[in-house]
């Protein structure tokens, strides 16, 4: 681990083939990465899932902050899906063209206070999200519990 900062860090060490065991700075578990075939086995996310799920945590991390702040008493759980859409860049080599997120809230929209301050800034605090953003296009979408969408971008 990087001595400047330890709990950002990640070591992988090969398991077998292209299945690495990731040790996280936290100490907590490990967890396997894997490739899917057939190169790998799917013994455990490949590293776009990764990506995808750390762009989908931190935008509901973000979102959570914000519904927090305006609405100490939230019901129900936040749900987050995410999906890296692997391709062909115009060299023929295989990228992660888009990171797609879909936030949904536990409630319908109108049960949470301030929720347009909420849904216009939000994503502005989400450090990895914006981070990607800058070389991947980041595409989310947020819905409320009754399936009406509150935002696109």
């Amino acid at each position: 681990m990087s001595p400047e900062n330890p709990k950002h860090g990640v070591t992988l060490t090969q398991q077998e083939n292209f299945c690495f065991e990731i040790q996280f700075g936290t100490g907590g578990p490990a967890w396997l990465g894997d490739e899917s075939p057939p190169l790998g086995q799917d013994r455990g996310p490949t590293p776009a899932q990764l990506l995808a799920a750390a762009v989908s945590n931190c935008l509901a991390d973000a979102l959570y902050f914000a519904l927090r702040k305006f609405n100490p008493t939230l019901e129900g759980a936040l749900k987050a899906q995410g999906w890296a859409e692997i391709g062909r860049n115009p060299a023929g080599r295989l990228r992660v063209l888009e990171i797609r997120v879909t936030l949904h809230l536990p409630q319908e929209g109108a049960k949470y206070a301030h929720l347009d301050r909420i849904l216009g800034q939000f994503e502005e605090f989400c450090t990895v999200g914006r981070s990607v953003a800058q070389g991947i296009p980041v595409r989310m979408t947020v819905v409320d519990a009754a399936g009406d969408v509150l935002k696109v971008v």
